[in-house]
């Protein structure tokens, strides 16, 4: 049987983007390499109780340029409105700007962008 086992994206500055998965969305830093076959500098982390990885790349020689609404990633959360109110207080722009009303009932959805611009779909899971 195939498994999925992970998802890389480039960025642009390595340990700003491993901060800003693990301090909004409790990511842990699985494994890292300062020096792939092809001289890239790679982390991988993980969600506890989940089984797929986020690939974070980094190399001096590539000029990152994410174009918008590219790809995105999607993360469950149980509670919407209170993640996403933590989200705000550290700074972070909630879209679109009239989510809270948008989604009040039914399948609960807001985006945010990463600090590479990568977009990051939350969805109330409902769910531990």
């Amino acid at each position: 049987m195939n498994r999925f086992l992970h998802t890389r994206i480039r960025v642009g500055d390595l340990n700003r983007s491993i901060e800003f998965y693990c301090k909004h969305f409790g990511f842990q830093v699985k494994n890292r390499s300062d020096q792939s076959p092809s001289g890239n500098h790679i982390v991988h982390l993980e969600l506890p109780g989940n089984e797929h990885l986020l690939e974070l790349t980094w190399s001096a020689d590539y000029i990152l340029n994410v174009p918008e609404d590219l790809m995105h990633l999607a993360i469950g959360v149980l509670d919407l409105i209170a993640s996403c109110d933590t989200l705000e207080k550290s700074g972070i722009e909630i879209w679109p700007g009239n989510w809270r009303e948008t989604f009040i009932t039914g399948h609960k959805m807001a985006f945010i962008d990463d600090p590479d611009g990568y977009e990051i779909e939350l969805l109330e899971s409902g769910t531990k």
